[in-house]
């Protein structure tokens, strides 16, 4: 089974930010010798490595001008979709015929042993749809699997086999210590040769891929190709760190940029794949929507640095909100440990068990705060937020604010115009002007201010206001919380002449 492709132009900004970060650290490298060898340590490893089969009859192709696109989405024949199929590459010997007899595909992957009564990890992808998978043990064993249970959105499954005898299983590793640098190893089934080792640095981590909202991946210069989806990454002390996922490649072939699923994220799902009653995970549920905090934003709430995840909406009666955290937080810390950047929000709660009450660490009004928050349980809603009452119809006439904006008081005749819900409270943007920071911004008209300088408004003296205080307190902007078509975010905009 091939590792899944990533656009260039996505995967363009990780790599431009992994060299900027190699020219910064440069002046304190310290140069680390390579092992004399890993012989010893591959030995130990390969028996527990396994390489898995998984067959799927596939549906008759469609006629048309045009084979079906390998990659959903796509147009056929687009710069894109070639990307994609010289990636994954045709069945062998399937012609571009205009219409194809049904048959089997077989996928070859990897995975790895991580009990000995024969419990095997390996990718989603590697077994999504097989009605038949067969595991080969590194002496060629060959037996059938049955899946235990998946997980789609870390795309984790769990398989299990019945060898009449304990087979060899390897140990977790802890991602979170292995440092950018480290010497890494993969091992896998590329091009469905076989168990092959392959040697390798950790490049970097934290990197979001754009696959999945817990994206989190590990990044390592360790050849990584074809067929070693599913297959384990390890440390230097025989660990497991992290299970091979995708590559980048125009080609399918490894060019030194590969990712992994971190231990830290995969044992947890793995864990309760094996020991949830139903094999399913359970995911936590804070019940709020985050952003990421600029250098401005921060600057603006006091912050000394940007960091955290700023807290842009709370859910009406979930965990967030029965917390006592509120719009406008910035969450600093989780669980006792530190909250660096908006992503790493969802990787601390997805780590955390349902039900767990942990504390949370919030910035507001100028300081530190630590509230305590019970971890609900993710069942698919669409989080939403309290609708309050009508307000009051003002007679205040619009006006154009030093922000280059126009707001207005809501009325009925606005509601309509906009669309927006019948117990909207606020103030609407009625216009823009051309050219403005608010414009630049993606300020539009429709928009309801909810919140300037953390505080409610209601009309639009309400927000002058704000930026004669903001003023005064010698700010040079004003933070507004915007709502559009019920989501909701923040936006920092200049005070011209303050």
């Amino acid at each position: 089974m091939s590792s899944r492709p990533l656009s260039p132009a996505r995967l363009s900004a990780a790599v431009a930010s992994l060299f900027l970060f190699v020219l910064a650290a440069a002046p304190q490298a310290v140069a680390r010798p390579a092992p004399a060898s890993f012989a010893d340590l591959v030995s130990k490893l390969l028996p527990a490595v396994v390489n898995i089969s998984a067959i799927a009859e596939a549906k008759p192709a469609v006629t048309g001008k045009h084979p079906p696109s390998p990659s959903p989405g796509l147009p056929p024949r687009s710069t894109f979709e070639r990307f994609y199929r010289n990636f994954f590459g045709h069945a062998q010997g399937q012609s571009e015929s205009l219409e194809a007899a049904p048959h089997n595909t077989t996928a070859l992957g990897s995975g790895f042993i991580i009990d000995p009564r024969g419990y095997i990890v390996t990718n989603n992808h590697v077994i999504a749809g097989a009605n038949d998978i067969t595991v080969i043990l590194q002496d060629g064993t060959n037996l059938k699997a049955r899946l235990v249970g998946r997980d789609k959105n870390t795309d984790i499954a769990l398989l299990k086999v019945n060898a009449g005898k304990a087979l060899p299983a390897l140990n977790w590793g802890n991602s979170d210590k292995t440092r950018v640098g480290d010497w890494v190893l993969a091992i896998g089934n590329p091009y469905g040769l076989g168990g092959s080792v392959t040697a390798g640095i950790l490049s970097a981590r934290q990197r979001d891929i754009d696959s999945g909202p817990d994206d989190d991946f590990l990044q390592t210069d360790a050849a990584i190709n074809r067929g070693n989806s599913g297959g384990p990454l390890f440390n230097m002390e025989g660990k497991v760190i992290g299970i091979n996922t995708a590559i980048y490649s125009p080609s399918g072939g490894s060019i030194g940029i590969g990712f992994a699923i971190p231990s830290a994220i995969a044992r947890t799902i793995v864990s309760e794949l094996l020991h949830e009653p139903d094999h399913m995970v359970h995911r936590g549920w804070l019940g709020l929507r985050v952003q990421e905090v600029t250098a401005s934003i921060a600057a603006t709430l006091g912050l000394p640095k940007p960091q955290g995840a700023l807290v842009a909406s709370v859910a009406q009666k979930g965990p967030a909100a029965l917390a006592g955290i509120k719009p406008g937080d910035i969450i600093l810390g989780f669980n006792g440990r530190p909250v660096t950047g908006m992503r790493r929000l969802p990787r601390l709660v997805l780590e955390t068990l349902v039900d767990t009450t942990v504390p949370v660490v919030v910035w507001r009004q100028g300081k530190e705060q630590t509230l305590k928050i019970t971890i609900g349980q993710f069942d698919g809603r669409r989080e939403t937020l309290a609708k309050a009452e009508a307000p009051r119809t003002a007679s205040e006439p619009p006006r154009m604010s030093a922000l280059g904006v126009t707001f207005s008081a809501i009325t009925p005749k606005l509601k309509e115009k906009f669309a927006l819900d019948p117990g909207e409270k606020g103030v609407v943007v009625l216009a823009v002007k051309r050219g403005s920071e608010a414009a630049k911004r993606g300020v539009e008209a429709g928009d309801v201010v909810i919140e300037a300088a953390e505080e409610e408004v209601r009309s639009p003296a309400d927000i002058e206001n704000r930026i004669a205080a903001t003023r005064k307190r010698g700010k040079k902007a004003l933070l507004l919380l915007l709502e559009r078509r019920g989501d909701l975010h923040f936006v920092e905009l200049g005070l011209a002449g303050g």
